[in-house]
């Protein structure tokens, strides 16, 4: 079984298509929301995150085929003063789970973040998402806390 990762080429056409597709499958997975990518998304979006310095996308394929996604975007700690790399977001299409792939497309943004001299990596995840938070402890991420006594960190929204 042959599997390639890359780094996506926002500028690659057919890399793109990939994209938007692993997108949209998350995007329609119970995990995602469940709800398919907007036309404006699934039309503007690879064109918008070409335009972006701090983005980074990588691609899993197997056998050719488009597999897997992972999102992510360049930030700043200002408690380190260095860079950091925030994961967005990370898919592996239900017919290529148990491949490692989620751990191949992490170590490949975990080099990338090396090579840029940032100080971490970040992401969410839901509390029911047992599945990649397993996946994510064994890749070596904890919850976020500076103090126990103040607990863990919380991710927060409000929708504009």
């Amino acid at each position: 079984m042959t599997i390639k990762i890359i780094q996506v080429n926002y500028n690659n056409e057919q890399q793109g298509t990939h994209l938007i597709e692993m997108l949209d499958c998350y995007a329609n997975d119970p995990m995602g929301g469940n709800e398919a990518l907007s036309d404006f998304v699934a039309q503007n979006l690879v064109h918008a995150l070409s335009n972006r310095s701090d983005a980074i996308s990588i691609l899993a394929y197997v056998e050719g085929q488009p597999a897997g996604l992972l999102n992510c975007f360049e930030g700043f700690s200002t408690f380190n003063c260095k860079p950091l790399i925030n994961i967005h977001d990370l898919i592996v299409a239900t017919e290529f789970r148990g491949l490692g792939l989620s751990t191949k497309m992490l170590t490949m943004v975990e080099e990338i973040a090396k090579e840029k001299e940032c100080c971490k990596l970040t992401l969410e995840v839901l509390q029911k998402n047992v599945i990649a938070i397993n996946s994510y402890r064994k890749f070596g991420f904890l919850p976020y806390e500076l103090d126990p006594i103040m607990g863990r960190a919380e991710f927060w929204e409000k929708k504009l």
